[in-house]
């Protein structure tokens, strides 16, 4: 007699969402604080570390629900499954700040980011600069699908850590 088996799709959406919102509340934070130009260390550390929590968290709780037993496979399942709900959430809300809550968002980012690209590369020039603003306008939309791109490479690493240390096959007890 076989025992019903949880679905890895439930906990890859439940997680999924609640990694979502919060990921939006941390964005929606760093923009009442005005941080949200900013890429530095400890936002990206942050960030990261909110998924690490809620994709082993995610894991966790099919382990439990599945009797204690996991497999590699339904880990990796599962960490994706979280990072591209929670991608999907996360880009939605992006496509929204700078689409209509703040229209000239990507103006006042290459504004904050001149000064740096200039520093960082002392030999450019004005033309080159504005060479370069030009294609991340006509290229903008590229950061949609290298978004979800970059959310399932980390979910897949967070998801083949968090499997190796969870994992417990029912063959071996």
């Amino acid at each position: 007699m076989e025992e019903n088996q949880p679905k890895t799709g439930k906990f890859s959406l439940n997680y999924g969402l609640i990694l979502g919102l919060v990921s939006v509340a941390f964005s929606v934070m760093l923009y009442t604080q005005g941080l949200h130009y900013e890429m530095s260390t400890p936002i990206i550390i942050v960030s990261i570390l909110i998924s690490v929590v809620v994709i082993f968290l995610g894991i966790n709780a099919f382990k439990k629900a599945n009797g204690g037993y996991l497999k590699l496979g339904e880990a990796l399942k599962i960490a994706v499954g979280i990072a591209v709900v929670s991608a999907i959430i996360s880009l939605l809300y992006q496509y929204l700040l700078i689409n209509f809550i703040e229209p000239d968002f990507m103006d006042k980012a290459m504004e904050i980011a001149k000064p740096q690209a200039f520093e960082k590369n002392p030999s450019m020039t004005e033309e080159q600069w504005e060479q370069a603003v030009e294609m991340q306008k006509k290229m903008g939309w590229l950061r949609y699908p290298i978004g979800l791109i970059i959310s399932c490479l980390l979910g897949l690493i967070i998801g083949l850590i968090s499997g190796l240390i969870l994992k417990k096959d029912k063959a071996a007890y």
